[in-house]
């Protein structure tokens, strides 16, 4: 394993656990430089290919997937533990859907639907980007569409 901070892979694991789900192992590594870093190991069921809006394809990406939902729920009072159970349960339900094309559509959809749940911020965060909002106007209408803020 590469250590993130030196570059080289002359790393150790210190601990190895499963995560509290059970579908990944956590590793707790140290580097010779002593940095300690953690890693995933996690089950790939089938390689999935995205179809995009303009019809390319391109491999599934844990890690674009990632980003996006970190990124709506940046400064949001949701722990790492429980964004991380979020991802990787959008992750799982896409395999086991069993196609190994899956559209963007359904995976934004995926991630909307779960977001809507977890914060609702967020959700609109990720719509505004997903949904491309282009203007005001188009945040206002999203909104007085959904009951997550009504309820509040």
């Amino acid at each position: 394993m590469i250590c993130p901070c030196e570059k080289k892979g002359e790393t150790s694991v210190v601990d190895s656990r499963p995560t509290e789900d059970g579908t990944s192992i956590r590793r707790r590594r140290l580097c010779v430089c002593g940095e300690r870093f953690t890693t995933f190991e996690r089950i790939q069921i089938r390689e999935l290919m995205v179809v995009k809006k303009n019809g390319r394809k391109s491999p599934f990406d844990r890690d674009k997937l990632s980003k996006s939902i970190y990124i709506a729920l940046k400064k949001r009072p949701i722990d790492t533990e429980t964004v991380e159970k979020f991802i990787t349960n959008i992750s799982r339900s896409l395999e086991e859907l069993g196609q190994s094309e899956i559209t963007s559509n359904t995976i934004g959809t995926m991630v909307m639907d779960g977001l809507k749940h977890l914060d609702p911020v967020a959700y609109v965060r990720f719509a505004s980007v997903y949904r491309n909002f282009r203007e005001e106007k188009d945040f206002i209408q999203f909104v007085d569409k959904i009951d997550v803020f009504k309820k509040r």
